[in-house]
């Protein structure tokens, strides 16, 4: 089985460490796909659905924002501000934080502002699809 070692690193916890057979990362240019000795790279990563599949396992999706990913001698470092799993999304709280950066947007009264305002709204609205998409808790309380 080809397989790469990966570790997908939040500014405040270690989200995955281990084998994987396949990662596809969101970047400025589209999904980008990395198997199994992939050529070095150190790409993008903005605001979106990651994911990725341990070996022998489902494929399984984070909602991740801004960072990069390096690949170098079969090994994949991910560095990201932030990444959780469909189950550990607070959906209210996105939705708050969606509208509070819709309305810092509206006010911004500089560039600088208006970008950061950007991002807080990106990384609520992609918090809100991977939950929405992606939480099979969800579909496990239906049951």
């Amino acid at each position: 089985m080809n397989t790469f070692y990966m570790n997908i690193l939040a500014v405040d916890k270690l989200f995955y460490a281990g084998s994987c057979e396949s990662l596809i990362v969101p970047t400025p240019e589209g999904k980008y796909g990395i198997m199994a000795n992939h050529s070095n790279i150190i790409i993008a990563v903005i605001p979106g659905a990651l994911f990725y599949r341990p070996p022998g396992e489902e494929m399984k999706v984070a909602a991740v924002s801004h960072g990069i990913v390096k690949v170098e001698n079969n090994k994949v470092l991910v560095l990201v501000d932030s990444a959780e799993c469909p189950e550990d999304i607070d959906a209210n709280r996105a939705r708050r934080a969606a509208e509070i950066a819709r309305e810092e947007i509206l006010h911004s009264k500089s560039k600088q502002e208006y970008r950061v305002a950007q991002g807080h709204l990106a990384r609520a609205m992609t918090r809100l699809r991977v939950k929405d998409h992606y939480d099979t808790s969800k579909s496990r309380e239906k049951e």
